[in-house]
């Protein structure tokens, strides 16, 4: 907002311009608003208008993979060392029940069976250090 100070045959006045939006100012005067119409010529901006063509998809982009019946991964959730095993290939299990016991950050964890399924292998062995996020067993 820009203020101004006017003198017009000899009375002051105080104008405040708020807006202008094409040739329609918006102005305060004396604290009575206005719409004054300014006579200009209106100029064009030189900035192009970004137009751009609708962005097709190829046949199957954006859609996820179907795999086949992968099964369940059970993953690390830290890095550590398995202490124990407690399944064999081929094994029942339900949701729950403890898998393996590793050791991580000098602390025993149990990993547990998120959902029920059939123990299809197991991809460590006691002993082995495994990092964050690799697969220990393979549900189906």
């Amino acid at each position: 907002m820009k203020k101004f100070e006017f003198t017009i045959n000899g009375n002051k006045y105080q104008v405040s311009i708020k807006d202008i939006e094409d040739n329609i100012a918006q102005i305060e005067v004396n604290g009575t608003p206005y719409d004054v119409e300014i006579h200009r010529e209106v100029k064009k901006t030189k900035t192009p208008k970004l137009v751009r063509s609708q962005v097709k998809k190829k046949p199957g982009e954006g859609e996820m993979p179907k795999t086949g019946s992968a099964g369940i991964q059970v993953k690390a959730p830290l890095p550590g060392s398995i202490i124990k095993i407690n399944v064999n290939v081929g094994d029942t299990v339900n949701k729950g029940d403890t898998l393996l016991i590793m050791d991580a950050m000098k602390m025993e964890n149990a990993i547990q069976a998120e959902k029920a399924g059939t123990v299809k292998s197991i991809k460590v062995k006691a002993g082995d250090n495994v990092m964050q996020d690799a697969v220990l067993i393979e549900l189906e």
